[in-house]
């Protein structure tokens, strides 16, 4: 597989979510994740993606073990944004607010590190903005890390603009993560053009619409108890209903050309710029070698300006009001 850089951090051009091995998207099988982690290298995907938040704490737990023995050929990424001073793993009640103080950004990598088992990390987000705290107070902390070496590249996720700025003149951001897909191009407006203008990678999560762009499930009823899209507004009601319109255009034309809707809609993002890395979340080996074969997917111009031209409007937020409150800080 290739490689794309995210500012000077080489990783390959697709990455893997891990965070549904865990958390959020039901059951979880930690034996069929941890082959799917190392599944993964086999196939040239050396770049992993985790997050304090997700289980909480037990998915970073995972990735430490897929990876032993073997830690130097995966590029791992976390993040941290809420305390967890008091969580226990697996209950997402017990996690507290989002801390972007300077004592909250030492604490949290050593909670990482050791979950990880490891002694550095290679990117180390802010999952969310706080408000409450000067993004040069929080950036200012993680440039630190960098010079102790625990960190050797510093991230932000679902940053505004502004705060891209303020953030890249404290220190230099390697990387920023937001969602971006076929359904989310909110990005394009202001986001992208700032990364690029500062040389600032952009990692594009859920690049399938959290499964929905792959066709793998048409209604909430499909999912398991505990899945949180049961109750997202994208995938409920008079939302669906349209949704349902924009996945069937995406199966067209995958059907046409030859491909899975997921590799069409990983191939689009990965088509958007050699700036941009997908990381499309999965926690079984049959679907990461589907995704994977979307780096072997190619989209002539033709074939863009037709989903460009073709493909039906969103319909509805991408989280609830909650959610949408905390990005694009």
């Amino acid at each position: 597989m290739k490689t794309r850089k995210l500012g000077s951090l080489e990783v390959s051009e697709l990455g893997l979510g891990c965070m549904g091995m865990s958390a959020f998207y039901g059951a979880s099988d930690e034996d069929e994740a941890v082959a799917t982690i190392q599944r993964a290298l086999e196939l040239g995907i050396n770049f992993l993606d985790t997050a304090q938040l997700y289980g909480p704490l037990t998915n970073e737990e995972l990735v430490g073990r897929a990876v032993k023995g073997r830690r130097e050929e995966y590029v791992i990424a976390t993040k941290f944004a809420r305390r967890m001073d008091k969580a226990t793993p697996g209950d997402m009640p017990t996690v507290g607010a989002v801390d972007g103080s300077a004592e909250h950004v030492r604490s949290s990598i050593e909670g990482s590190l050791k979950r990880l088992g490891t002694d550095y990390v290679d990117l180390f987000y802010q999952h969310r903005v706080d408000p409450n705290v000067p993004i040069e107070e929080t950036v200012g902390a993680m440039g630190e890390l960098v010079k102790q070496g625990k960190v050797r590249h510093i991230g932000l996720s679902e940053a505004g603009p502004d705060t891209i700025r303020r953030a890249h003149a404290v220190h230099p951001i390697t990387a920023l993560q937001t969602e971006y897909s076929m359904w989310s191009r909110d990005p394009e407006t202001e986001i992208l053009p700032t990364c690029r203008e500062l040389g600032i990678g952009f990692v594009a999560y859920s690049p399938l619409g959290r499964g929905f762009l792959s066709g793998r499930f048409t209604s909430p009823d499909q999912l398991e108890e505990g899945d949180f899209r049961r109750q997202g507004p994208r995938f409920t009601g008079e939302n669906l209903d349209a949704n349902l319109k924009l996945a069937a255009k995406i199966a067209e034309i995958a059907e046409e050309k030859g491909v899975t809707p997921a590799q069409l809609a990983i191939a689009w993002v990965l088509a958007q710029g050699e700036d941009i890395v997908p990381i499309p979340g999965t926690k079984r080996r049959t679907y990461l070698e589907q995704n994977a074969g979307a780096a072997d997917v190619e989209l002539a111009p033709a074939d863009l300006e037709r989903i460009e031209a073709e493909l039906p409007p969103v319909a509805g937020a991408r989280y609830d009001e909650a959610g949408m409150a905390g990005v694009n800080l």
